[in-house]
């Protein structure tokens, strides 16, 4: 995530830089610095966005689990199924999809922002 990404999620959120740093627990001099490209947003920050961001949505009907989308055959195993977060693997380390098995919770994060999961939370 880069600094217009990030003031985009802020303004997509409606809050102030000094409400997201509540929100996020952190300071406001952190906000400017991320919004302004003085210092990269942490991974944890950024899964901490596209969380609030997904959350927005409050109409769940007719959403498709990853395992749905993905046609997963390994769905039992993994821990987007054990705690029926579908809709949330792409924030949960440790799933066991093809395309991020495997990778630090970092490189998923990478993989994770390009899958129809995640965009379609968006």
């Amino acid at each position: 995530m880069d600094k217009k990404e990030f003031a985009k999620a802020r303004k997509k959120l409606e809050k102030t830089q000094k409400q997201l740093a509540a929100l996020l627990g952190m300071s406001l001099k952190a906000i400017h610095s991320y919004e302004q490209g003085w210092r990269s947003i942490p991974n944890h920050i950024e899964r901490q966005l596209f969380f609030l961001l997904s959350s927005q949505r409050r109409n769940d009907e007719g959403r498709k689990m990853c395992w749905e989308r993905k046609e997963c055959d390994r769905k039992e195993e993994c821990p987007a199924w054990e705690f029926q977060a579908g809709h949330l693997c792409w924030f949960l380390c440790g799933t066991l999809c093809d395309c991020t098995s495997g990778r630090s919770c970092k490189e998923k994060m990478e993989v994770c922002k390009e899958c129809e999961v995640l965009r379609s939370l968006l």
